[in-house]
């Protein structure tokens, strides 16, 4: 079974509300680059989701531990990149964002290979702030 969509049939998103949604990665980079666990898991509705691969956490508390954990380890003065690619809505209140990006080890100015990513954030308007319900990723080249 087929499924077609027409440009006519999927909603436009107004340009300052694609500002709004287009911003949300930008917040989790500033997170990120100050290493603060809680700010990133805000980031998230209180039930949202983080999957990357090998990793399943659910709900702030578990994303905010990880993340601690990240911090002082394997994430320690890294930072990390994402650019929108596209934005799809998903009804009201919702929408996909798919961007592309990665970690940046320190020193880094631009993604390795081995780091570069694409990910699909599941954004839902949450208390008047765009946060994620769902955010997953994976590599962006393949394994050779």
């Amino acid at each position: 079974m087929t499924t077609e969509t027409s440009a006519a049939s999927t909603p436009k998103i107004p340009d300052a509300l694609m500002a709004e949604i287009a911003a949300v990665p930008g917040r989790l980079v500033s997170a990120w680059a100050a290493h603060d666990a809680e700010a990133f898991s805000q980031l998230f509705t209180q039930d949202g989701a983080l999957i990357m691969p090998g990793v399943y956490k659910k709900g702030r508390d578990e994303i905010r531990q990880f993340m601690e954990a990240g911090y002082a380890g394997p994430y320690k003065g890294t930072s990390v990149t994402g650019t929108p690619l596209d934005i799809k809505p998903l009804g009201a209140g919702a929408v996909a964002l798919l961007t592309v990006g990665g970690v940046l080890a320190p020193g880094e100015k631009e993604v390795s290979t081995k780091q570069a990513i694409r990910a699909s954030w599941i954004l839902v308007k949450d208390d008047g702030t765009w946060r994620l319900a769902v955010y997953q990723n994976s590599p962006r080249d393949p394994v050779s």
